[in-house]
C-alpha cells in the first residue's frame, strides 16, 4: 500500500467549502490515470475515464474531500480565537487538542484548543464532571490580537494538528474520513486495466455538512450506477456489544445495506458480494442505524440511480484518532477495481 500518498491525503487540510488544497493533490494523482478532468461550480473534481468498449454503463464513484473542522468566528481583544464548527464534532474528543489556523495570508498558525474552564486543580467535583459544549472552546495562538489579525481573519479554516501514522497493522489519522475513500478511488482506478464502464471519479465537496457536492455532480453526470466510498463505524471495542459493533477491523471491506441516508440497491449489493466471493476478497455486511454518505444524494438524483456504499471500517470516527486496518483498505481497492472491470448493471 502506498502509505506516503495516504499520509499526504490525510494531512492536507480541507474543511467544507475550503477543499482547494486537497483537490490539487487528488488532481495530481488522477491526471495521468484518466482522460479528462474538470472542476464544477461546487468545487467537485470530476475525472472521466473512458470504457474499453462501446455503450459502457456510466458509473459515478464518489469520495468526499472535506474533513470536519472549524471556521474562525471571532478574534477577541486578547487574541483568543472562537470557532464555528463544520461537521459532527463530539466535544469530548476536542479537549486539550492542538489545531492549525490556516490564515488568509498563507501562514498556518499552531494553537492550543482549550475550554474556558478553571484549571482542574481549582475545580469543584461538579465542575470537573461537566461535559464541555462546542461553544466553550477557543484557540490560544500565543499571540496578541493585533499580531494574529495580520494573517488571520473571520472565515479562515481551522483543522486538527495531528499526523498520520502506522500503528501495528493499522493506520491512524484525524482524517481517514474520508481521505481513505479518496485513496481507494485513486488506487482502484490505477489498478483497473480494462474498465467495462464509463468511469466518473468524483472527489466531492461539503459532504460533512449535508452531502452537497455529490448532489450537484450526480445531476450533471447522470450516472447509471453510483458507488460512494466512505468510512463506517467499527465499534469493535470494549464496552460495545457484538450486535452494535456495525463492522469489525480486519474483516474486510464493508458492503453497506443501509444507513439513514440511503438503502443500497439490492442488486448492487448482490453483485459486489458475488465479485468479492469469486475473487476471494474479504468482506462483511454493514447496517448503519444513523449517518449517511454521498450515496444518498446520488440515489435521489434525476429520476433515481441504483447506488451503494463501499465502506472502510474505522474505529473512533470523528475523532483525531480514526483507525483503519490496512488489509480492509486493500480489500476495498481490490473489490472496486474488479467491479469496474466487470461493471454489470444491477438487476
Amino acid at each position: 500500500m502506498n502509505f506516503d500518498l495516504l499520509k499526504e491525503l490525510c494531512e492536507t487540510p480541507g474543511v467544507p467549502s475550503r477543499e482547494e488544497r486537497i483537490r490539487e493533490v487528488v488532481r495530481r494523482e488522477l491526471m495521468p490515470l484518466v482522460d479528462d478532468l474538470r472542476v464544477d461550480a461546487m468545487g467537485n473534481l470530476i475525472a472521466h475515464k473512458r470504457g474499453s468498449g462501446p455503450d459502457m454503463p456510466r458509473v459515478m464513484i464518489a469520495a468526499h474531500m472535506d474533513e470536519i473542522g472549524f471556521l474562525v468566528k471571532h478574534i477577541d481583544d486578547k487574541g483568543f480565537v472562537r470557532l464555528q464548527p463544520l461537521g459532527g464534532w463530539d466535544p469530548r474528543a476536542m479537549v486539550a487538542q492542538r489545531v492549525w489556523v490556516h490564515g488568509f495570508a498563507g501562514i498556518s498558525l499552531l494553537g492550543a484548543l482549550q475550554t474556558g474552564n478553571k484549571p482542574s486543580h481549582t475545580q469543584t467535583p461538579e465542575e470537573r464532571n461537566k461535559v464541555p459544549t462546542l461553544a466553550d472552546f477557543y484557540v490560544d495562538l500565543g499571540l496578541g490580537a493585533d499580531e494574529i489579525k495580520k494573517s488571520v481573519q473571520v472565515g479562515d479554516p481551522v483543522t486538527m494538528a495531528r499526523t498520520t501514522e502506522c500503528v501495528g497493522n493499522r493506520v491512524m489519522s484525524k482524517t481517514l474520513d474520508d481521505r481513505v475513500g479518496l485513496f481507494v478511488m485513486i488506487e482502484a482506478i490505477r489498478a483497473c486495466k480494462n474498465p467495462a464502464a464509463e468511469i466518473f471519479a468524483v472527489a466531492t465537496t461539503q459532504e460533512e455538512v449535508g452531502c452537497r457536492g455529490a448532489e450537484t455532480a450526480a445531476y450533471a453526470i447522470q450516472p447509471q450506477v453510483g458507488v460512494a466510498l466512505d468510512v463506517t463505524l467499527a465499534a469493535d471495542v470494549p464496552g460495545v456489544s457484538e450486535q452494535d459493533q456495525v463492522t469489525q477491523l480486519g474483516k474486510g471491506v464493508a458492503l453497506k445495506i443501509m444507513d439513514s441516508f440511503s438503502l443500497s440497491h439490492p442488486g448492487l449489493v448482490r453483485q459486489f458480494q458475488a465479485i468479492a466471493q469469486a475473487h476471494g476478497i474479504a468482506h462483511q455486511m454493514e447496517v448503519l442505524p444513523l449517518g449517511g454518505t454521498d450515496a444518498g444524494p446520488i440515489q435521489r438524483s434525476q429520476s433515481g440511480v441504483p447506488a451503494i456504499t463501499l465502506s472502510i471500517p474505522t474505529r473512533y470516527v470523528h475523532t483525531p484518532n480514526e483507525m483503519a486496518d490496512i488489509g480492509d483498505i486493500e480489500a476495498c481497492i481490490a473489490l472496486l477495481a474488479k467491479y469496474l472491470e466487470e461493471a454489470p448493471l444491477p438487476n
